[in-house]
């Protein structure tokens, strides 16, 4: 169908990002790798590239396998795109997604402060 595509659609239309002014946010900000080189959002990427995306604490890794730019349904996405990241480096980023998920009981409602790191922490993942 399609030889290249941009960067930020494609991240978008797999499902990778929920939207595509975030998939071109993370872009701009260097937290998107193709082939270990950072890229703009408007980069072209064909079939077999990695795509390296930065989570913090971890790296995220995704092989292209077919192109589309449109967004489609979960099972067709999952077609076109192959997770290659480390199954031990997946239950790390859930570790401290729970860590910040869970407050101690009696300790109340979160305060701003609070509600702001979570914020920030809860931004920061895909």
């Amino acid at each position: 169908m399609y030889e290249q595509i941009r960067i930020d659609k494609y991240l978008w239309a797999v499902r990778i990002f929920k939207t595509r002014s975030l998939a071109t946010e993370k872009c701009r900000k260097g937290h998107v790798l193709i082939n270990g080189i950072t890229i703009k959002p408007s980069r072209m990427i064909k079939i077999d590239d990695k795509i390296d995306i930065k989570v913090p604490p971890i790296i995220r890794s995704f092989i292209v396998k077919g192109l589309i730019e449109k967004r489609v349904s979960a099972t067709i996405a999952q077609q076109n795109v192959s997770e290659v990241t480390d199954s031990q480096e997946l239950i790390k980023l859930s570790l401290a997604k729970k860590s910040t998920d869970q407050r101690d009981k009696g300790t109340g409602r979160p305060t701003k402060k609070d509600r702001r790191e979570i914020d920030k922490f809860n931004n920061n993942k895909i």
